[in-house]
């Protein structure tokens, strides 16, 4: 941030240093083995007295001069250039540190361009053992000239001790001089090769051109043997972190580790072939290619030793952006553009946010990523996200995936960058107005104190059921509601029954017939490696449910009845979106006879928040579901972090059940071996990216906000001022909980997860407590006594229950093991009185329907199942604290 910025945004920095450097190193190297050549062909042609070999060797000097020197000078001059525009911080410190050995190398460099004047004007007008002695001078300066440069350059990959010393020797003689030194010179003599059959082929005399060219070919052979253990050995030399990098960590290296020694192999075939061409044109053209390849040879080695440095210039010491590690922190809480020296703006504000953002882009993106260009386009590597998602990006930047240096600046900044890319690069439209919901009409259904016999609750477990409904994509949410339903005699002492009744259901006309509306079951049984009939929900534990209609059976753990798997969608036939559809629930006697009937909101919902970050539009009526756009970001995203093929899988019609991979008991999978099981991936992988001190990351994903269509989070928490945080924690805290329970199973890369997150509702990791997905949740009891009101900070984060199913809250029954709890208080995340833009009678119809009173069932003394009086004092079920 000391200097200026070249600002070409179609050409990023990279590929203009790219351009030249590539083919000024090609011509370098060539430099060094050529030199070998020349003096070491020289003495075969005095060796065997053959003339028209040493004629050869002239011809082939005055190439070698003006190829080396006049295009290897400019471009050597070009390279300083380059980088004194694009990179002067890293090349600020590399001039510094190590003036010393670039004054020597300069030296050597002089001395080369003497010798090689020499050895070229001088060529018949001296003898040949002193002309020789010239050449192996230009030799010993070409090779010390890289001796220099290598231990310069490879400080930059590996500095070792350097970082911590800055001393001159430390850097130079790094971990990976020596390896880097011997390949370099394997290919330094593989590039003499290829130059030599490019003056060989031109020899007019036959029998010379022959036994030249496979003179030559063998100068592309023999060297292999010397680049193949250096290039293992050079890999093995890399120090984890730059290791991993070039192998695992970064998109592009590992594919082109894997290219090297092909295209090696490919170059020594296409010599051979050569020497057994015979034709001229087939010759000239063969012998073009390989030198295009050989160009494409060390541009590969090139990329790999760049890219290995990611995310720095110089590794551990300066970040790919200029900006030095150690002015980190500082610049994170200050800002970048109140320490950037060439800015216009200093402080962001929405007026000039665009702006601002501009100024960002210039000081931390375009070293790397061009605009509109062919070196990593902002524009297409961008694509896939939204501004929300250009935050979550910058957010967690250089966390996860670290080819990348953390984001330098505030918050604001963050923000104005994002807005910048989203407006100006990627030129997005404004969001249009997002659909906002309306009422639902609903009929109570009729229950008269007086006369009524019975009292038939009904209720599912869980407050809302989000379902991934792109399933031609892939599956993470099946259909499938669980619910369940008690039925009481009234009485003084009022009769749970479960023998001699049936209670029947049924989904609201228009909402039986699901599978019109999702192709789940076109995949299930591939999924589920079961036969699920359409329009058949999936119960707990992977199995087929129930249907639309039918009736419960016995919950006799629960003195209640239960329907698991119900397939409940939000979409209706008419094409209406309604997240909760009623389930009518009726009672009768064996004989048939009615005995009561209810209604119960299913709160199901196809509202995942994927798209505010990986883009893409609701998949139905503008306000639900997930577009294939959406779906195929989040696929390829996995495919490029993780290798896997799951876009090229989707699109032969054999989509994924995430859980097939990263285990999960609620649907009764085992996952693959060692895999980080599905709820803990997903919460910290996310975290990683989404951590905020308020519950904005839980509804960028749940539709759990009031903004958002389905607006889940209804119960009276909600109205009381809690957020997801209360309860759960913060994401990070939420995700550490699951991890830590990963890392106590062993399982492989929780620790790469859980690094960068923070816990923030207690001090410390080892406060942390390990929890299980679906069975560890938050206890209800830990801020409910029933002796006191919770006070308003009230939490239970990192107090889960047990591990005991009977401890949740879904499970649970009042003291007398006899009424469950949600039957009175409603279902989680919707506890009585629930309200939302859906109205207030749709999730509170139990209550109204009871006691016309939208609370939980008892409140203001509506002790609606005895059919007496009763007083708080005398409550059987919990302590009731006295309002």
């Amino acid at each position: 941030m000391e200097y200026p910025v070249w600002w070409i945004p179609e050409f990023s920095g990279g590929f203009i240093i790219a351009c030249v450097a590539v083919f000024h190193v090609f011509i370098a190297h060539f430099a060094v083995g050529g030199g070998l050549f020349l003096v070491l062909t020289e003495r075969k042609a005095v060796k065997e007295n053959d003339s028209r070999i040493l004629e050869y060797v002239k011809a082939h000097t005055k190439f070698f001069l003006l190829l080396t020197m006049v295009a290897g000078g400019m471009t050597g001059v070009g390279i300083w250039f380059t980088i004194g525009l694009l990179s002067p911080a890293a090349t600020s410190t590399l001039v510094h540190a190590f003036g010393f050995g670039w004054a020597i190398e300069w030296v050597f460099f002089l001395c080369e361009i003497v010798a090689l004047l020499l050895y070229h004007y001088r060529f018949n007008h001296m003898s040949r053992r002193d002309h020789m002695v010239i050449g192996w001078f230009y030799f010993g300066f070409a090779f010390m000239s890289l001796y220099v440069i290598n231990g310069i350059i490879t400080t930059m990959l590996t500095p070792g001790e350097w970082l911590q010393t800055q001393r001159f020797w430390d850097g130079f003689y790094n971990p990976t001089f020596w390896p880097s030194l011997a390949l370099r010179t394997s290919i330094c003599l593989m590039g003499a090769g290829l130059f030599a059959l490019v003056t060989a082929i031109r020899i007019k005399e036959e029998h010379t051109r022959e036994r030249m060219v496979r003179y030559a070919v063998r100068w592309v052979g023999y060297p292999f043997l010397l680049m193949l253990p250096a290039g293992v050995w050079y890999l093995m030399a890399l120090p984890e972190p730059q290791f991993t990098m070039v192998l695992q960590k970064s998109a592009q290296t590992p594919q082109l580790v894997r290219v090297f020694y092909p295209l090696t192999a490919a170059i020594i075939l296409g010599g051979l072939t050569v020497a057994y061409i015979h034709t001229k044109a087939c010759r000239t053209v063969l012998v073009g290619v390989l030198v295009l390849a050989g160009l494409a040879h060390i541009g590969t080695f090139e990329w790999i030793r760049e890219a290995g440095r990611r995310p720095y210039l110089i590794h551990g010491h300066t970040w790919s952006n200029s900006v030095k590690v150690t002015e980190t922190e500082l610049i994170r809480k200050e800002g970048a553009l109140q320490h950037a020296k060439w800015v216009k703006v200093r402080e962001v504000t929405p007026q000039n946010l665009v702006e601002a953002g501009e100024e960002l882009y210039r000081l931390q993106c375009l070293a790397c990523h061009s605009i509109g260009g062919p070196m990593l386009s902002a524009e297409t590597r961008t694509a896939a996200l939204t501004r929300t998602g250009l935050e979550a990006q910058l957010s967690g930047q250089g966390r996860l995936r670290n080819f990348m240096p953390p984001f330098l600046g505030t918050e604001v900044e963050r923000v104005a960058l994002a807005t910048f890319i989203a407006d100006i690069i990627q030129k997005r439209e404004p969001a249009g107005a997002s659909v906002s919901p309306q009422a639902l009409a609903t009929i109570i259904p009729a229950f008269n104190r007086h006369e009524a016999e019975y009292v038939l609750v009904a209720w599912a477990t869980m407050g809302m059921t989000t379902i991934s409904d792109n399933n031609d994509r892939f599956t993470m949410q099946p259909p499938g509601v669980t619910v369940r339903a008690q039925l009481l005699r009234r009485d003084d002492t009022p009769e749970i029954l479960t023998d001699g009744v049936v209670l029947s259901y049924r989904m609201e006309k228009g909402f039986e017939t699901p599978a019109r509306h999702v192709t789940f079951w076109d995949h299930a049984a591939a999924l589920f490696g079961k036969d699920v009939p359409p329009n058949v929900g999936m119960a707990p534990g992977g199995e087929p449910g129930s249907g639309p209609e039918g009736t419960f059976v016995p919950d006799e753990a629960h003195r209640a009845f239960v329907v698991h798997g119900l397939p409940a969608l939000p979409y209706g036939n008419d094409g209406s979106v309604n997240p909760y559809p009623l389930l009518i629930v009726e009672a009768r006697d064996t004989s048939g006879e009615l005995l009561a009937e209810t209604q119960v909101a299913v709160p199901v919902s196809t509202e995942w928040g994927c798209r505010n970050c990986h883009d893409g539009g609701w998949r139905v009526a503008n306000r639900t579901g997930m577009s294939d756009v959406t779906a195929d970001n989040i696929l390829a995203a996995h495919d490029k972090i993780n290798r896997t093929d799951l876009v090229a899988r989707a699109a032969r019609g054999n989509p994924v059940l995430c859980q097939s991979c990263h285990g999960s008991a609620k649907l009764g999978t085992e996952g693959q071996e060692g895999l980080i099981g599905f709820s803990a991936a997903v919460h910290g992988w996310h975290a990683n990216y989404l951590g905020e001190e308020d519950d904005r990351s839980c509804k960028s994903c749940h539709p759990a906000a009031r903004s958002s269509f389905t607006q889940g989070m209804r119960g009276v928490h909600g109205s009381k001022g809690l957020t997801c945080v209360n309860c759960h924690g913060t994401l990070e805290d939420h995700a550490l909980g699951l991890l830590k329970k990963e890392k106590e199973l062993g399982k492989r890369g929780v620790d790469k997860l859980m690094t960068h997150l923070v816990p923030r509702v207690v001090d410390s990791y080892e406060e942390v407590q390990a929890r299980s997905p679906w069975v560890s949740e938050p206890d209800c009891t830990v801020c409910h006594d029933f002796f006191t009101t919770p006070a308003a900070d009230a939490s239970a984060a990192h107090k889960w229950t047990s591990g005991d199913p009977a401890e949740l809250y879904s499970e649970r029954q009042d003291d007398m093991g006899a009424i469950m709890c949600q039957a009175c208080h409603g279902s989680t995340h919707a506890l009585y009185p629930a309200e939302n833009a859906f109205g207030k009678l749709r999730s509170n119809i139990i209550p109204l329907q009871y006691q016309q009173l939208a609370g939980p069932l008892g409140r203001g003394n509506n002790c609606i199942c005895h059919t007496r009086e009763l007083t708080v004092y005398e409550s059987a079920h919990h302590p009731i604290v006295p309002k």
